[in-house]
């Protein structure tokens, strides 16, 4: 309850009180007259805090899932996203949320990047899948973006901030405009990333979930270490897990972690990545981004990140939002801000340019398929 709502309330307790037989008399000035008490309670009572059950969950990360595909489009191999889904759902077995039904989409950019939606939509960029060179570091990477789910790392800091809150007797998922709104800010929320709070959460849920899997839990590192050589030579900080904590601090804890915690999976299942993953990462300065003016996200003209001196970073304020997704009807103005910011060398992996085709693939994989792909890998039930 905000500061003037709670004064409204203590307002209208008190008046009613002092307009009670026992307490009649003459009016207090400053206080409302009994004939407003009515009026203030419902305005004290009027907004709640947003509460949102599981199956809006779903329904608020599907909307969240076709922006994000809409900005970066859609790989559509139906062999990498069954090698995908395989993996992400061996983890998601050893999650607190086995049976949510989480959904893994390879999304068609050149930039390094993962994205948690609520309700359990997982996107992994093909970039990222180029960057990795293991199995253990691609189960690492999604281990991680799946604790963010589990631990409700959106829908809290919505919550927590209050971004959305709803009437009284109203549902959200009723009122179409309530509902574009949430799925607006969840969506800003997803694209801007977390905190060093949530991503150190998940980084210690994903060792541990990867690990409870059969994978080696320095995956996540591996990864980690490669992506930090490869943003060395740029400026500012680059896409996937970029801005909470800092790298160094990040991969110390992680050693520490293991460490601590005596993990001693070793399974990495190299080959197997690499029978399955043909994709090969694209240097920074070489990959395309969204031009300035071009007609939707993923359309129009490109051009090569780096052909520019870089601008040093905006600070990002908490969850500020990242401009780069936006209601329907509004692509070219967010293309315009994607188009300058990667001009500038502001976060060139998330301005990447993306494919045109949007259409998530579907994959549906048996229990036997499941436990086939566990045992040849000798990693475990």
């Amino acid at each position: 309850m905000s500061r003037s709502t709670a004064l409204l309330v203590a307002m209208a307790v008190l008046a009613a009180g002092l307009c009670t037989p026992a307490a009649a008399g003459p009016q207090i000035p400053g206080l409302p007259k009994s004939r407003e008490l009515t009026e203030v309670v419902k305005r004290a009572n009027q907004l709640r805090d947003l509460v949102i059950t599981e199956d809006e969950e779903i329904k608020l990360g599907a909307g969240v899932s076709e922006r994000v595909r809409a900005r970066y489009g859609v790989v559509q191999n139906a062999a990498v996203h069954r090698y995908v889904t395989l993996v992400g759902t061996l983890l998601v077995k050893k999650s607190t949320r086995p049976n949510l039904p989480f959904r893994f989409i390879v999304l068609d950019t050149d930039g390094v990047n993962a994205f948690a939606a609520p309700g359990g939509y997982i996107h992994i960029t093909r970039g990222a899948l180029g960057l990795m060179a293991s199995e253990a570091e691609l189960a690492g990477v999604l281990a991680h973006e799946i604790s963010h789910v589990t631990e409700k790392h959106t829908l809290s800091a919505i919550q927590k901030n209050k971004l959305v809150q709803i009437g009284a007797e109203e549902s959200i998922t009723k009122n179409p405009e309530l509902w574009g709104r949430l799925v607006d800010v969840t969506s800003d929320l997803v694209m801007a990333g977390f905190g060093r709070g949530e991503e150190m959460e998940s980084d210690r849920d994903g060792l541990a979930m990867a690990d409870a899997a059969g994978y080696a839990p320095a995956g996540l590192g591996d990864f980690l270490e490669r992506l930090s050589e490869r943003n060395q030579k740029t400026s500012g900080k680059q896409g996937l897990f970029a801005s909470h904590p800092q790298m160094k601090e990040r991969l110390t804890t992680l050693d520490k972690e293991i460490n601590a915690r005596k993990y001693a999976s070793a399974v990495a299942l190299a080959d197997r990545y690499k029978a399955n993953i043909s994709y090969t990462a694209t240097p920074v300065a070489e990959i395309a981004t969204v031009e300035a003016g071009s007609a939707g996200l993923a359309g129009g003209t490109t051009k090569p990140a780096g052909g520019e001196k870089p601008a040093e970073a905006p600070k990002k304020k908490g969850f500020g939002l990242s401009g780069l997704i936006k209601p329907a009807g509004t692509e070219k103005k967010s293309a315009e801000v994607t188009g300058s910011a990667a001009s500038r060398g502001v976060d060139t992996e998330r301005n990447a340019k993306g494919g045109p085709v949007k259409t998530m693939v579907a994959v549906k994989v048996t229990p036997a398929e499941l436990d086939a792909f566990r045992k040849e890998g000798n990693l475990r039930s």
